[in-house]
């Protein structure tokens, strides 16, 4: 299962994290929905009924847009049935946050999105699971594995997932490649439900898990279906060239993500801070101290998710682009962390 993830990038870092290739092998950078940008907020803690960032077809929105067109929505975590008819979303009486990949055609609230293509590819940073022994419950941050010395995405010096003081606004004419923390792409189903009594249309996900894969079962023994590559994520919002039937083949167990042992904190929603994610050291029960300056360290102690300041959407081509300048920044806190830890995260 999955209960609660973090995501932590801005608006657009979101955007150039999730560049992709077309069916012509064309670079392509997802512009974000029409005020769907303002609506996503970066967190350390998102839980089910909070609003996130997914990937799907720009089709579902604009019937004159190829398939292959990707855009970025933002929507609610746990999915509400075109069918509903309470006027509340909350008043669901079973939760919708996961569905099983093997009850996809057997439950009315997925099957139905499922035969019509609605498939969308869920994003984060990684998502929290937790361990029961001797009636402990130990917390983990799972993810994909990250490559070390990223600048994120750019010539000039690393992002960071929240801004200092000071706003800065990125230029979307940057290097094609990010290099930035790697988003972790799960396999989700959304719809989109309007109140019967009237009012905007409210479209949301369910997150599609499998048997946990060799290296997680000893944490849990459900995992999210994770995309792994630019391919598997193309296919699964390809409805117009993959059919379900293909789609579902994707749906397995991959024994390719990462994960250490963060503290207690993330227990509770309320708690939405960097040590959500720190690693711990379990032997001292102690949070690992990331390495970095002291100007870094007390900007993450004292600083809340915000947003920065959105700049105008792009998308990107092929041919080559101008490389723009952007001041220097410091390093991500997840990459610190990870870089700064006494110990590796385990993959197996």
């Amino acid at each position: 299962m999955c209960g609660r993830t973090a995501c932590t990038l801005a608006p657009d870092e979101v955007s150039r994290a999730c560049r992709y290739r077309d069916r012509k092998g064309r670079l392509r950078q997802p512009r974000w929905r029409d005020g769907d940008a303002d609506k996503y907020r970066p967190s350390y803690n998102k839980n089910p009924q909070s609003m996130s960032p997914v990937l799907l077809s720009k089709r579902h929105f604009d019937k004159s847009a190829s398939v292959d067109k990707c855009v970025l929505a933002t929507m609610r975590w746990g999915l509400i049935p075109a069918w509903f008819g309470e006027n509340d979303p909350s008043k669901m009486r079973y939760s919708t946050s996961n569905c099983r990949s093997d009850g996809l055609l057997v439950k009315k609230s997925y099957k139905e999105p499922l035969l019509k293509g609605q498939r969308c590819v869920v994003l984060a940073d990684g998502f929290y699971e937790w361990r029961t022994q001797d009636k402990v419950k130990q917390p983990f941050f799972i993810y994909f594995p990250q490559t070390l010395g990223s600048t994120g995405g750019k010539t000039d010096g690393p992002s960071t997932p929240f801004p200092h003081k000071e706003n800065v606004e990125i230029s979307c004419r940057e290097t094609k490649e990010w290099t930035g923390w790697k988003l972790l792409t799960m396999a989700g189903l959304f719809d989109c439900w309007t109140p019967p009594d009237g009012g905007d249309p409210l479209y949301s996900y369910s997150i599609i898990t499998v048997d946990a894969s060799p290296n997680l079962e000893g944490i849990h023994h459900r995992m999210p279906a994770i995309l792994d590559g630019e391919e598997e994520v193309r296919s699964w919002l390809d409805f117009g060239e993959v059919k379900s039937s293909q789609a579902m083949k994707l749906l397995q167990p991959k024994n390719i993500l990462t994960f250490h042992p963060v503290s207690s904190l993330v227990n509770s929603t309320r708690n939405n801070s960097p040590e959500c994610l720190q690693p711990l050291d379990l032997q001292s029960k102690k949070d690992v101290k990331p390495k970095g300056s002291s100007k870094m360290m007390s900007w993450l102690k004292s600083s809340t998710p915000s947003k920065r300041k959105e700049p105008s959407s792009c998308e990107t081509t092929g041919e080559e682009e101008s490389k723009a300048k952007t001041p220097r920044k410091s390093a991500g806190p997840l990459q610190q962390w990870l870089h700064g830890a006494s110990k590796k995260p385990r993959t197996k």
